[in-house]
């Protein structure tokens, strides 16, 4: 037995993340190896008495366990008092062993069980709960194996910098999607997921319709590593246009050109959420080398490198979620890539149980470890099917199969994956994945963002505000080259080559969308965040026969670990400013003509570029009108880059 295997478990393994925050409410995430009893203590300011000291109890915490040392813990707590607004608030939280009879009797505090949440000097995390947003820091896309360096470490980095001052930290942490990389995952971290599965005993499961018949027999799959494509289910396409072109050949149900390492069974999706936000789980897990032929042993220590440098980010990581409310919201990858992109696409994945089985997956680990967080109401209905499956594993450690794929079903009806916070201004997250509008003369055309049903209840959400927040992972205007790009291949019936998917590829969707923006009752003030495509940009939009309201930004953020290729960035950023000029008639064939779109120029820009190519994490700062006065990129390599307002309007500076 070696040293990390024999190593004890801490109490607690992943977290506290602080989710949900009102000055009503406190909402904090975690997961700890074994039943826990938990006591919260609320600090105000300085003070070295709590203000608040509470045993918590079932009304408070709600306790899914996934394995023989694995419960995760949702810590949802309805104040008696309100919290002051504005104000330093510090909580810690006491864990002892639920076995032992007396409360308290061997209680540890969260400077004895993971100082690295703790800034310097500071005896227990903190957050402030903003009257008014004026302060939000968003980003996307957070794959732990690329090269570029982590942008949750930069927000760390924010919070040491506003130390002194809790005015200057972000009010919000706005996770636009792409918190995980289910599709596309490292050698070195597939194998510490399978590492941590062992070592905190996961629950297995049976699996139908591949190769492998159940979880275990698939982690000793001679293709385990770098070759699990062979192992995803595929199909033979029938579609006339794709055979006529392509061949009707057998094709992948899964679309994703990163599939040699796709994560299958829920414990292994479990598991990398544990890595990807706990410094603690990676102390568990050995940095060993499975058996592989010299190609892929090459490319395992390739990404070996990335995966270090990762990991030794994770402290600081985890300490920025301790200390920021953090909302989040999928996109394709937490799944896999181009989830739900068209109905042809949606039918081919549910129709197999196998591709079900995968999706489904990845779904119960998003909602367990990041939807639950953002609104807990709206799960009461779904989280009893949750515990259930979860007890079925209790006795002999396997999941039932039965209970699993009704789990899965009702999670892929399941409509509540949006939500809205009643703050100032008010935010709207949209779930621009699952209730999608679906084309009805070509099933394998890109499905619109959301459906008529959906848009009009966003319609309806942001009705009668003065400002509003919106968190579309996808951007609602987004670069116009790449998106012709997009319909082309769209055209020849092969957007899955290209991520065909915006909010201008499905005309339906496009049209009622800028019909919203351009109602008489429409906020005068729309901030639009955003992420998805691997760069940063920042729009000022603005109906061409009413300029004056509403006022409408759209600020995009991506990625947190990823960035494009650059050589090919500044070709395709070139290549736009020229086809789609202001004088340009190509703009006379896009959808959103009716509209003038005036880009924002990346300070400390080469040459003209528009498109800002560093990973990190954006940061917008709001007036009290809810109107954006400083828009930046905080670079996670160094420094920041503001987003400059155009000084005129103009050939320069200006398209549409």
């Amino acid at each position: 037995m070696n040293e990390r295997s024999s190593k004890p478990l801490s109490p607690v393994l992943a977290g506290p993340v602080l989710r949900h925050t009102s000055l009503n409410r406190l909402t904090l995430w975690l997961v700890g190896s074994c039943a826990l009893a938990l006591r919260l203590r609320l600090y105000l300011q300085d003070a070295d008495e709590p203000w608040m000291d509470r045993v918590l109890t079932e009304k408070d915490v709600t306790r899914v366990r996934f394995g023989a040392s694995a419960y995760l813990y949702l810590i949802d707590v309805e104040l008696n008092d309100s919290l002051p607004a504005n104000t330093r608030i510090g909580y810690d939280l006491g864990v002892s062993d639920d076995t032992v009879d007396s409360v308290g009797s061997d209680e540890r505090w969260i400077r004895k069980w993971a100082p690295h949440l703790c800034l310097p000097g500071a005896e227990r995390p903190d957050f402030v709960i903003r009257e008014r947003l004026d302060r939000i820091a968003h980003g996307s896309c957070r794959r732990p194996h690329s090269a570029a360096s982590d942008g949750m470490v930069r927000v760390d980095q924010s919070l040491l910098e506003a130390e002194g001052d809790i005015t200057e930290r972000p009010a919000l942490l706005l996770m636009t999607g792409d918190q995980i990389y289910a599709d596309d995952v490292a050698g070195p971290m597939l194998r510490a997921i399978h590492h941590l599965i062992d070592r905190l005993g996961l629950y297995e499961e049976t699996l139908s319709g591949g190769s492998v018949s159940d979880s275990k027999t698939l982690r000793e799959n001679a293709d385990t590593y770098f070759h699990r494509e062979k192992l995803l289910p595929d199909v033979r396409s029938n579609e006339a246009l794709i055979e006529r072109f392509f061949g009707g050949v057998r094709k992948p149900v899964f679309t994703t050109a990163s599939a040699h390492n796709h994560l299958i069974s829920l414990s292994e999706v479990m598991a990398m959420y544990l890595l990807v936000w706990s410094p603690v789980c990676w102390e568990l897990v050995e940095r060993d080398q499975p058996a592989l032929a010299s190609k892929d042993a090459a490319v395992f220590q390739d990404q070996q490198a990335a995966i270090d440098d990762f990991v030794a980010g994770l402290p600081q990581a985890s300490r920025a979620l301790a200390h920021l409310p953090t909302y989040m919201i999928f996109d394709d990858h937490d799944v896999t890539d181009d989830w739900n992109l068209s109905a042809l696409w949606e039918t081919t994945t549910y129709e197999h149980p196998f591709s079900r089985r995968i999706v489904g997956n990845a779904l119960v680990a998003y909602l367990l470890c990041q939807g639950w967080g953002n609104n807990p109401d709206a799960f009461d209905d779904i989280m009893p099917a949750i515990k259930e499956l979860a007890g079925s594993a209790e006795q002999g450690g396997v999941l039932d199969q039965t209970g699993q794929d009704q789990l899965i079903d009702a999670l892929l009806q399941f409509q509540q994956w949006h939500y809205s916070l009643q703050t100032s201004p008010k935010v709207v997250v949209l779930d621009t994945r699952t209730r999608r509008w679906r084309s009805e003369i070509n099933r394998a055309r890109p499905s619109g963002l959301l459906d008529w049903e959906a848009l009009t209840e966003f319609q309806q959400d942001v009705m009668g505000e003065d400002a509003v927040i919106v968190v579309s992972p996808a951007p609602m205007f987004g670069v116009k080259l790449i998106e012709a790009i997009q319909s082309v291949f769209t055209f020849f019936g092969k957007p899955l080559v290209v991520d065909a998917e915006n909010w201008m590829a499905h005309r339906g969707a496009a049209n009622v969308l800028l019909n919203i923006f351009g109602h008489s009752r429409t906020p005068e003030t729309f901030v639009i965040l955003s992420g998805d495509v691997h760069y940063s940009f920042v729009y000022d939009v603005r109906l061409r026969h009413r300029p004056e309201r509403p006022r409408i930004w759209q600020i995009t953020s991506s990625g947190l670990k990823n960035e494009f290729p650059h050589t090919l960035m500044e070709w395709l950023d070139r290549i736009n400013r020229w086809l789609y000029a202001p004088w340009s008639p190509l703009n006379w064939f896009t959808k959103r003509r009716r509209m003038r779109v005036s880009p924002r120029l990346p300070e400390g820009r080469d040459a003209g570029e528009r498109l800002w190519n560093n990973a990190g994490i954006g940061l917008v700062e709001l007036d009290g009108t809810g109107a954006p006065t400083n828009i930046q990129q905080l670079n996670s390599r160094s420094g920041g880059t503001r987003f400059l307002k155009p000084e005129r309007h103009g050939p320069d500076d200006d398209f549409h």
